[in-house]
């Protein structure tokens, strides 16, 4: 840094005196086109469901979809990501990989009520499980081999379905280039990977798992997902997942992670998603619906914390409360 003056000669409040001022040197901002709408999917015709642990936050049945993205599109968000909920689990996750599995009846609709609304499809075991975990498990360990191509699978019949972008969550070992070999195989060379890259086994999944029905019967998922307490591991799993072919790296959740977001984009020239996650939201808007804090305020300054420390975009449950706001001249 260069030599600076002091004190009466150097006033750094000179440039915040205004909102014009402060606007006009801004270093950080958030549009709605830095941020990705999470949608769950449910079985069933004219579902409209609130989730309780997440307030503002609902479950579709696909009919209902054409107008809910119709209205993320004109908000001006970049995109969406799916989650779905089958009408029947099983030990293998049979529905994360059927051709009229409950996201790929939503990706075919979102692609014709707005084709312009990126889709992105996560692709995970957990939703479809009867025992909850991310693969196949055998009651005590989740294998991660035999998961591998369950995961392909998935992949390929998302894209089929009209997935723009395939993004892993499960963190098994190997996943992208399995992921990737089976998608150019099937002809989908062009379709880009978002790897969960660094995902960590967070309590900030609660209200999640609660919309998704996916809380593991038994155990937890420790074991593949990372330990908090992990940030140089994180850059080493970004790095791997790179390797093997990875178009794009997310960090899981946001917020608590700043520190693993900053020395990821300082290391990684890809795009960089983070997750601000059901925990995270539920939190701020206890507090917001308590009258603790302002929403108008917290809510981009959460957001500008997280493209602060370097993430490119930001899937957040937040995204249509900010762009409404937004695009009455309040947000940024």
């Amino acid at each position: 840094m260069s030599s600076m003056a002091s004190f009466p000669e150097l006033r750094l409040r000179r440039l915040r005196s205004s909102e014009p001022l402060r606007r006009l040197v801004r270093e950080t901002r958030v549009t709605p086109a830095d941020l990705i709408y999470p949608l769950f999917v449910v079985p069933g015709r004219g579902v409209r469901e609130r989730v309780t642990s997440m307030p503002g936050v609902m479950r579709f049945s696909v009919d209902q979809l054409p107008a809910e993205v119709k209205e993320i599109h004109d908000l001006g968000i970049a995109g969406v990501i799916l989650f779905g909920i089958p009408a029947a689990k099983d030990a293998t996750g049979t529905g994360a990989y059927a051709d009229d599995g409950i996201v790929q009846q939503a990706l075919r609709t979102i692609r014709d009520a707005a084709p312009d609304l990126v889709r992105i499809a996560d692709v995970c075991l957990c939703e479809y499980t009867d025992h909850g975990h991310c693969g196949i498990f055998d009651g005590v360990h989740v294998s991660n081999d035999s998961t591998l191509p369950l995961l392909a699978a998935s992949s390929v019949s998302l894209a089929r379905a009209g997935a723009d972008v395939i993004a892993p969550s499960d963190m098994m070992d190997g996943r992208v280039r399995a992921i990737r070999t089976a998608l150019d195989a099937e002809g989908f060379e062009g379709t880009p990977i978002l790897s969960y890259a660094a995902k960590f086994a967070s309590g900030f999944y609660g209200p999640f798992r609660d919309a998704a029905e996916s809380t593991p019967v038994s155990g937890d998922r420790r074991g593949y997902q990372m330990d908090p307490a992990n940030g140089r591991e994180a850059l080493r799993e970004i790095a791997a997942d790179v390797e093997e072919g990875a178009d794009m790296i997310m960090v899981k959740p946001a917020m608590p992670y700043l520190d693993v977001i900053a020395p990821a984009r300082e290391s990684f020239d890809l795009p960089l998603f983070a997750y601000q996650v059901s925990g995270e939201f539920s939190m701020l808007q206890a507090a917001i619906e308590r009258g603790w804090v302002d929403a108008a305020r917290v809510i981009p300054e959460s957001l500008i914390s997280i493209r602060r420390a370097g993430a490119d975009r930001i899937i957040t449950y937040f995204a249509k409360d900010f762009a409404k706001s937004f695009a009455g001249g309040s947000a940024g």
